[in-house]
This record gives structure tokens, sequence and C-alpha cells, in this order.
């Protein structure tokens, strides 16, 4: 049953009140029409919690704006969603079109910093977010009295002569909850095996990042990057308010998981009070990286699970970590992405994240 205004609703009682239920919340195609954005593809969900949240077929599928009953969940660059032709794969290029927003998908074949691997030169982040989707569905139906609405499209990074894999994705939410799942599935369709990173880049910002915020999350071990990192390591859990010249700082936690297999994490701000959370599987998603950028303007907090971590390709085929898709081969993820709206709701997700 669907809790809407503070009770629970059965599907006929819903329906006798509302000629559409589009009226209490849904999912539907629009199409952005101003400048580098002009023709990039989106779908507009509104679970009727006041979870509000943008998909981007024509960025690969990736969720831009987000937000909880007016308070923003997710940091937003300068750049805007541009459209994937303006993409840069060299180099940093790919930062030109990092509009920031709720969920970047780094991959298929290379994520992390730009590298030179087994003679390919290969840019930041790799190429997902800037494929544009086909066989784009967007629906809703109810599955008893729960109503269920969805997006889900298909993505091809395919070259001849070279790789070509498929992802699936498929991003749905029910009525009335303050949550949504993404679950992806990709398919090696070629018949060479071939690498494959995938990386979340979940980038949650003002208000849920403030001065007194906090990260939530079961590490275990946490690997600075660099020096910059190393020397802020012991406070890699807090975030202060934006400051001049600030340099960024990763880190690389080794997480451990409840019974069931899942790790939790969140980025909370109590003042308000108002979190963001994920909930993944480590089995699916062995890594796990934090990028604290508490610069002015570009202040964002990445918290960023995957199968690689964001050094490059080239190092983690020398440390043998790098993974590959065999012809045929197929591999899903599964996240759940949510807010926490009060003290005892974050106080209820910190219980859940430690574990025994």
């Amino acid at each position: 049953m669907a809790k809407l205004y503070g009770r629970e609703y059965s599907r006929a009682e819903l329906l006798e009140r509302v000629g559409d239920v589009f009226q209490l919340g849904g999912a539907r195609r629009i199409t952005l029409a101003d400048g580098p954005e002009a023709g990039v593809e989106a779908v507009e969900f509104r679970t009727g919690s006041g979870l509000n949240f943008t998909v981007l077929p024509g960025r690969g599928m990736d969720i831009s704006l987000a937000e909880y009953r007016g308070y923003p969940l997710a940091w937003r660059s300068a750049t805007g969603e541009t459209a994937a032709a303006y993409y840069e794969p060299e180099g940093l290029g790919w930062l030109r079109g990092f509009y920031g927003g709720l969920v970047v998908t780094c991959g298929l074949t290379y994520s992390g910093h730009p590298s030179v691997d087994d003679g390919e030169e290969v840019g930041l982040h790799g190429r997902a977010s800037n494929l544009v989707a086909r066989n784009v569905w967007v629906d809703g139906g109810w599955e008893g009295d729960d109503y269920v609405m969805w997006a889900q499209g298909k993505l091809k990074e395919a070259v001849v002569f070279g790789a070509n894999l498929c992802l699936i994705r498929r991003i749905w939410a029910r009525l009335g909850e303050k949550c949504f799942h993404l679950e992806d599935e990709v398919e090696n369709l070629g018949y060479e095996r071939t690498p494959h990173m995938l990386v979340y880049h979940i980038n949650p910002g003002f208000p849920v990042v403030d001065e007194g915020a906090r990260l939530i999350s079961p590490t275990e071990e946490v690997r600075p990057l660099d020096e910059v990192a190393r020397a802020e390591a012991d406070d890699f859990r807090s975030f202060h308010g934006p400051k001049p010249h600030f340099q960024e700082q990763v880190f690389f936690h080794r997480m451990a998981t409840d019974a069931e297999g899942k790790v939790c994490v969140a980025v909370v701000n109590e003042a308000i009070p108002l979190g963001f959370y994920i909930i993944y599987r480590r089995e699916q998603l062995p890594y796990f990286t934090q990028w604290k950028q508490l610069g002015q303007g570009t202040y964002v907090v990445g918290i960023e699970p995957g199968n690689c971590t964001q050094e490059g390709r080239a190092i983690s085929r020398e440390r043998g970590e790098l993974e590959f898709l065999e012809p045929g081969e197929t591999r899903r993820y599964e996240l759940t992405l949510g807010v926490l709206t009060s003290q005892q709701e974050i106080a209820n997700f910190e219980e859940q994240a430690r574990v025994r």
C-alpha cells in the first residue's frame, strides 16, 4: 500500500480520489531545450513522498536533478547537462560535460584517471555517461496495492575491431517511498575478452553537505590517494564549509558488510535534519572511493562504489585488479538510494550500517 500524506491507501482508495494516478506521482518523458543541453532526453520522477529526480536517457541513463521537498540532494556544476555530442574523451575533457548530478556512471571499459593502458590512451572516467540510450521505456503500473514507476534503456559502448558492451539500466520507485532502485546488467556482446570497469559517481551536495555534516560508513580500512589526503585522513568522515583553493582529497575504503552482504553508506546533516544514503552489495562492487571536494563552487562529496578504484585502468591492470567480461558474459549490479528525513531515521540507519 502507498503511504501518502500521513496514512496508507489501497489502490482502490487512491483511484477513487483521482482521475489520473499522475496527480499523485509517476514518471514522464521530457526533452531539454536550452543551450548545450538542447535535445537531451530526460525522465521526471515524482514518487509522491516529496522525493523527485530526473533521469537522462540522453546522458547514459544517469540522474541529474534530485530533491526532497524542495531540498536539493545533489551538487550541480557550472556546465549544465550538456548534450552527448559535446563529449571530449581525451585526457580530462570529460570534466567539460560533468554536470554533477546525483548519479554519474563511470565506465564501461575504463574509469578513473587518464592513462595509457596496453598501448591505448584512455581518458577520465570513460564513455558511459555520454552514451545515448536506445529502446527507452518509461511507464508505471499497479502491483497489487503498490504503484511502481520506471525508466529503462539500453546503452552500448562499441567500436569496430574492439569492445562491444551493452548496459541495460532500469530505475524504478514505488509511489509513496523515499527511495528508488537502480539495476544494471552489463553484457559482452563481442567475441573478445574485454576490460570492464564500472563506478557509480554519486554526488551529494549542499545542504546535505555543509558545515557539520558527516559520513556514515562501515569502513574497516581507509587508504589516502596521496599526501594531500594523508594529511587529513583522520577527518575523512567530517565536512566543513567551503574553503578557497581547496585541494581535493580522495580516500579508498575497504567496507564491511551486514549479514546479507550489503554495504550501507550515507552523508547526513543532522542540523536540518537530512541525509542521503546508498545500499549496495559488496560482492558486486568491492571497491569504494570517497571524493572530498570542499572548495568554493565545487562543493561536493563523492561516494563512489565500483568494481575498481579511480586510479586508472593501467594501475588496475598492473595490480592484477582489472576485471574482464568474457564473450557472452553478463554482470548485474543493484543499488538502492534514498533520503533520511529525521534524527530517528539517521540513528536507525547508523545502527544498520554498523557492522558487529
